[in-house]
């Protein structure tokens, strides 16, 4: 419910409307989860392990320890006493009646019947006609024509090799005495690097982004008017949920945009990422992109409020670039844990394209990534489910980043001293979510505009 309107009545008697229909929109689910177990088009069944506790956790006997209230537990005191006992009474009833029968019906289905048929293949290409949607899912999520999975695998591989050797330049800088593998151990098992309450990550998650929020202007020209806040990520979704994640809220909404920090398992969310995982999800990252794109009213909608994965999550990982360049990751243990990220990103290239067109197991993408990077091995494991469950996001990443650091390579050798970086980025994000092919349009159109200023400059 985070990021819905919350001021009137209205918009609660909206959000008890919704609740009404999710017991339709349940039934509407297993209608087509039924119809992927008689296709056999179904994730893979070792990534679904636990994933009943997500639902399990919303069937409660009493509305308050539902997740579903706490948006109806901080009505505010604009609309009238008299209301808001009748919206919390209508919302206890809806949860009881309609929200937790229609969770009940779901775990039963889900134990009883999808688990159990759920395939025991991993890759997209063993579905039917598996070859064709992999290729496919290539195209959607890189955006670029002509690529491969055996060439996306190569390109993930050499990056890596590129990263591995700025990894090991920073474990000599800290003199550290040990190989590699030695190496993350300390970094996984040292408890320096972990947080002791959850209290203490969110702390520090937020100072983090408060200083790169005094950064921005010296980065990016133009700066959403939307703000953010720092939050646990909820409960009930935590165990299987990634390390932090970005959630906005609409440009009209009196709620902030969230930057969602996992406290979950705490021993797992090591401090040396935080600064990385930081500028990816909330600035200059997701949440910046993400509010510049909907304030720009001269767009049309679907580029305003569409996402597409290489163009966002390519500046997310440029995000974290840009911390370098913004003064952050003095720390060395930090700016392994950016390289960290960088190579979590590249990984994704070589074990995405082995899972789903070359035959690894999961075992071999677990052991790819623990090798590799210093994410605990609790990530690895949820990562690898994801990889293997949503087959072809994960390209994006990398091949998104690969574009805007070549677009600006490009436009700083075409301006030479006339290269603004702010100008640059602007061009970047308020062109909405667009395919990278179009953004290299964007750029070339930006460095002529640039390039016609000088000209008829007196």
């Amino acid at each position: 419910s985070q990021g819905m309107p919350a001021q009137s009545v209205k918009d609660f008697e909206n959000y008890i409307a919704r609740m009404r229909a999710v017991p339709r929109v349940f039934d509407e689910q297993i209608a087509v989860m039924r119809e992927g177990l008689r296709k056999g088009i179904t994730p893979p069944r070792v990534t679904l392990k636990g994933v009943e506790k997500t639902v399990e956790i919303q069937i409660v006997d009493e509305a308050t320890k539902s997740a579903f209230w706490s948006h109806l537990e901080r009505i505010p005191d604009v609309v009238p006493a008299n209301d808001r006992a009748r919206l919390q009474s209508e919302g206890k009833k809806v949860i009881l009646e309609s929200v937790v029968p229609a969770y009940r019906r779901f775990a039963k289905f889900l134990l009883e019947e999808y688990l159990p048929g759920c395939r025991e293949t991993l890759a997209a290409g063993d579905l039917p006609q598996g070859q064709e949607y992999y290729r496919y899912l290539i195209r959607q999520y890189t955006t670029l024509p002509g690529q491969t999975a055996e060439a996306i695998h190569q390109l993930g591989l050499s990056e890596m090799k590129k990263i591995r050797t700025e990894m090991e330049a920073v474990i000599r800088e800290v003199d550290f005495k040990g190989s590699f593998a030695e190496f993350l151990t300390f970094l996984r098992t040292d408890p320096r690097f972990y947080a002791k309450t959850a209290d203490e990550l969110i702390k520090e998650g937020s100072y983090i982004a408060k200083q790169m929020d005094g950064k921005l202007p010296m980065l990016i020209k133009t700066l959403p008017r939307k703000p953010y806040t720092v939050v646990p990520v909820p409960a009930h979704l935590a165990p299987k949920y990634t390390a932090g994640r970005a959630a906005g809220s609409p440009k009209d909404s009196p709620e902030p945009s969230y930057y969602w920090l996992n406290t979950y398992a705490l021993d797992t969310r090591p401090l040396y990422n935080l600064e990385a995982l930081t500028f990816h999800e909330a600035a200059p990252g997701h949440l910046i992109q993400g509010a510049l794109a909907e304030e720009q009213e001269n767009l049309p909608n679907f580029r305003r409020y569409s996402y597409i994965s290489a163009y966002g999550e390519g500046w997310g990982l440029y995000s974290e670039w840009l911390g370098l360049e913004a003064g952050f990751y003095k720390d060395p243990y930090s700016n392994f844990g950016r390289l960290t990220y960088q190579a979590w990103r590249a990984c994704r290239l070589v074990v995405d394209t082995g899972v789903h067109a070359l035959g690894w197991s999961r075992q071999q993408v677990m052991d790819y990534l623990a090798q590799n990077t210093a994410l605990s091995l609790h990530e690895v494991e949820t990562e690898t489910d994801r990889y293997i469950s949503w087959p072809g996001q994960a390209l994006s990443y990398y091949t998104g980043f690969l574009k805007i650091r070549e677009l600006r390579a490009k436009a700083e050798h075409a301006l030479g001293p006339a290269f603004d970086r702010r100008e640059f980025h602007d061009a970047v994000l308020l062109v909405g979510a667009v395919p990278l092919p179009v953004l290299e349009k964007r750029i070339d159109r930006y460095i002529a505009e640039v390039k016609a200023r000088q000209q008829t400059a007196p």
